[in-house]
């Protein structure tokens, strides 16, 4: 299924961009807002932004200025999302009471930018005022002289003011001359809308388990309280523990235990492996079958160049290697939301570097390209007699592993 958000450029006061508003938008036909439930709107814009389009796509690491209603300010819901990237806009409506002033007090000393939208000076608003670090001014609501004694009767130097629905180069050499910071509207840019495909819900549980399990501080007990959440989960690690593939002599009884047998390394591996083959369950088996073999593949190349210690992550590159087709997203969205080293993440993505030549060596004899891949087992002074063996051994456990899962 397709989503949208419209996204709208501001500037900074030498006209180039310091961020984007993201706007709620059904669909290509209709660029303005078409929701009357605000909660509802603004949910489907940090989902569809953060997790479905992605922000790489929507700002390009630029900041995100999102509209919070009241009922999502109370629940605190900006705090799931990244403090460098998401920027609070508290929306005109909203009655700045103890509660509200309270919650917007808890984002504030979380680090989180705060601005009020489409602000009025009116008495009352004393205590939030406090709190904000941008202040928006409507230049078609607000007219003439309006524009400047707003500024003048908040009197704080601290907050900075950002001109919104600028429409012409007039608004603008006057925002610029009353000491604005930022400038929006149509002047510069209409808002456009970015496109992007929903992953559903069972899939975007999987994909936070995957990013939860392999953060490098994991420890058992945060592994245990991952398999706890699923008891699909938890019977396929069972399963697998009491399997003849180990042959112990004692059933294996609790996730703990299984965990503290398998080790960290061969936790994270195991569980990605279950995580993925639940997301890809839509897909054909061999998407699955094929990461597998790469994983691997890669993970037992890793002693013949040097990286026995980095083992477990080549066996991540392997099997994270087609994850784009099992969601059906760019697989740098999806790769900016797993915790993997910088190089691993840059191998699969084409850059040019030692992961990468142990990427393409797979790949090439899984293609039967015999020139390219000499030439990677050259370029990694690996022996390919001892390479074919590798990819033998890698099928193999890869039988055994769907046999087991």
């Amino acid at each position: 299924m397709e989503v949208f958000v419209a996204r709208q450029p501001i500037f900074d006061r030498k006209q180039k961009v310091f961020a984007y508003e993201l706007l709620f938008r059904s669909g290509f036909e209709q660029n303005f807002f078409d929701n009357s439930d605000g909660d509802a709107s603004s949910k489907q814009v940090l989902t569809n932004s953060f997790l479905s389009i992605g922000m790489d796509t929507m700002t390009n690491g630029k900041k995100a200025f999102v509209n919070f209603t009241r009922k999502l300010l109370l629940d605190q819901v900006a705090s799931i999302f990244p403090k460098d990237l998401m920027v609070v806009e508290i929306l005109e409506d909203i009655e700045p009471d103890d509660e509200m002033v309270s919650a917007c007090k808890k984002l504030k000393d979380l680090g989180y930018l705060l601005v009020l939208d489409d602000f009025v000076f009116a008495p009352g608003y004393e205590n939030l005022i406090n709190l904000v670090d941008i202040i928006k001014v409507d230049f078609i609501q607000t007219q003439g002289t309006e524009r400047g004694t707003v500024i003048h009767d908040v009197g704080a130097s601290r907050i900075e003011y950002l001109a919104e629905k600028v429409e012409t180069q007039e608004d603008f050499e006057q925002a610029v001359d009353l000491g604005y910071s930022y400038f929006q509207g149509y002047y510069f840019s209409k808002p456009q809308i970015i496109a992007g495909h929903d992953v559903p819900a069972h899939k975007l549980n999987y994909l936070q388990i995957l990013n939860e399990i392999n953060q490098p501080e994991v420890d058992f007990d945060e592994l245990e309280k991952v398999f706890k959440q699923d008891l699909s989960l938890s019977y396929k690690l069972l399963n697998y523990m009491n399997s003849v593939h180990f042959g112990f002599k004692n059933k294996i009884r609790s996730i703990k235990h299984a965990l503290s047998l398998l080790g960290i390394d061969e936790s994270k591996k195991w569980l990605s492996l279950f995580a993925l083959q639940i997301i890809g369950k839509d897909k054909s088996e061999e998407l699955l079958s094929m990461s597998l073999i790469r994983a691997n593949s890669c993970e037992m190349i890793a002693p013949l160049i040097g990286c026995k210690n980095r083992a477990s992550e080549l066996f991540l590159m392997g099997l994270f290697s087609m994850i784009d087709a099992l969601l059906d997203q760019p697989l740098e969205g999806i790769l900016a939301k797993l915790p993997l080293a910088d190089d691993i993440k840059k191998a699969l993505l084409g850059e040019k570097n030692q992961m990468r030549e142990v990427f393409e060596l797979v790949v090439n004899y899984e293609k039967g390209d015999w020139v390219n891949f000499s030439e990677y087992a050259a370029r990694l002074s690996v022996k390919e007699t001892e390479l074919i063996d590798i990819f033998q051994m890698a099928l193999e456990k890869a039988t055994q592993s769907f046999q087991l899962i």
